[in-house]
């Protein structure tokens, strides 16, 4: 059944310091928590023109190009690398449309960076062994070295897939790479699937299909048990669970699972218009058929049929404090988000946060957590492209802008045309794992990476 009640929780610093009650009750739940006391006490939510504890933006020059690529906050820099077109260590030309990253700390104490590329088309595999020797899509491995501030390699490590979006990390090192996608490749390949990466060599190119064939977007692995949770980018979609036989070895096979939320009549529940506060009652349903083939019923359909409940546009996800945090992009009340909770211990989810208008936050996508507890969000939005953060007391602030403008006669030793890329997206967000000094971050067209740094602990983040 479903239920609305407050909601409450996470421990975070707090930044402000007025002695009123009410503040400080928000301020003692983590950012997400406290949006969703805000919205749900219908008290008023305005989305702040700049960080209340880092500062407005200014044009900051990137130490690469020299050019005033994004707008920061007062004290912090930042290096691209990996454009479109620069040639990697291995020789092979960097490949565009960057999108979904993670960071895994090496033994050496550098920073290794799995990347996608959401590429689509049949004009041929930018890396062999490719899965579909036709197929453009793929991902890229990249070293950082954090003392020195500097990328030091990168290489090719997977292609022949069709628009590899998000993904998630694992416990166990490697980056799981999903196909945005159904589509049928020239040669009758089957496209729809997740593959594994591991951060220091090339993947497999073989797809782990008992996680299911479907527009696959992201992934979150609880550490504790190795299951891995799965969005899909549709609508309708569900959210999936996959049972691995053995903990860490997806190929070995598994169970697909599609959540349920329990209704008096046992029917498919709709969760597209939920506000903020709304709770769930959950179990699971077994997919008969996650691998479907064309002009079979899809999974989420085949899910729904059994009563498992649908979603609209699942994209983020991230696992933290023992949690799995899901994005809808255009679900809710007014159709401009939600951000769910799911607790695996005690099968309860809730809506943590329905956006109230597209001012406070417009059609969120990437989601992800700093060592610190902070929290950033990828607005894929239409009015400029920010990276967001969230303060304690649950306030939106922009914390990074998007300027990337590329001037007549281009750019000195890249490939990339001249041109205004602001309206890109931005893509991949993910911290330094451990100590959490660097942001990565992609902006996906023209293909920019980004490694942004600066004094962290002064503000939310």
């Amino acid at each position: 059944m479903t239920d609305t009640a407050p909601t409450g929780g996470l421990d975070r610093r707090g930044f402000f310091r007025a002695g009123v009650a009410a503040t400080a009750t928000l301020a003692a739940l983590g950012p997400l928590e406290a949006l969703s006391a805000r919205t749900a006490g219908a008290a008023p939510l305005t989305k702040r023109q700049s960080s209340p504890d880092y500062g407005p933006l200014s044009p900051v020059r990137d130490q690469t190009t020299g050019l005033p690529l994004l707008a920061l906050p007062r004290g912090f820099e930042y290096l691209s690398y990996g454009w479109t077109g620069d040639v990697m260590s291995d020789g092979t030309p960097t490949p565009g449309m960057h999108d979904g990253m993670a960071a895994f700390t090496r033994r050496d104490g550098r920073i290794a960076l799995v990347r996608n590329h959401e590429q689509g088309g049949y004009t041929g595999a930018f890396t062999e062994p490719a899965y579909d020797p036709a197929a453009t899509g793929g991902t890229t491995n990249l070293v950082f070295d954090p003392e020195k501030g500097e990328f030091t390699e990168s290489w090719a490590s997977l292609s022949g897939t069709i628009r590899n979006c998000a993904g998630g990390p694992t416990p166990w090192g490697t980056w799981l790479t999903c196909e945005e996608t159904t589509e049928i490749g020239p040669d009758g390949t089957r496209h729809g699937y997740v593959f594994e990466v591991p951060f220091d060599r090339k993947g497999d190119p073989s797809p782990l299909k008992g996680m299911g064939r479907f527009s696959h977007e992201a992934v979150a692995v609880d550490p504790g048990t190795g299951i891995v949770y799965l969005t899909e980018d549709a609508t309708p979609s569900g959210f999936y669970r996959y049972l691995p036989r053995k903990r860490g070895k997806l190929e070995a096979g598994g169970t697909l699972q599609m959540l349920v939320v329990e209704t008096p009549e046992g029917g498919s529940y709709s969760t597209y218009t939920d506000g903020t506060g709304t709770r769930y009652r959950t179990s699971w349903v077994t997919v008969p058929n996650p691998d479907y083939a064309p002009g079979e019923t899809r999974p989420a359909e085949q899910g729904a049929a059994l009563g498992a409940a649908v979603f609209r546009r699942l994209e983020g996800a991230w696992w933290g404090n023992d949690r799995v945090y899901i994005v809808s992009t255009s679900g809710g009340p007014k159709g401009q988000g939600q951000v769910f909770e799911y607790d695996p211990r005690t099968e309860r989810m809730r809506v943590l946060f329905a956006s109230p208008d597209a001012t406070v936050l417009n059609n969120p996508d990437n989601i992800c957590v700093s060592p610190r507890g902070g929290i950033v969000l990828c607005e894929d939005g239409s009015e400029g492209e920010y990276l967001h953060g969230l303060t304690t007391d649950g306030e939106i602030f922009p914390f990074a802008l998007n300027r990337v403008v590329i001037p007549e006669g281009g750019v000195p030793g890249k490939k990339v045309a001249p041109g205004d890329y602001s309206g890109s997206e931005w893509c991949g967000s993910t911290f330094e794992p451990k100590r959490g000094n660097w942001l990565f971050v992609n902006a996906q067209t023209p293909g920019i990476t980004f490694a942004i740094t600066g004094p962290w602990r002064r503000g939310s983040l």
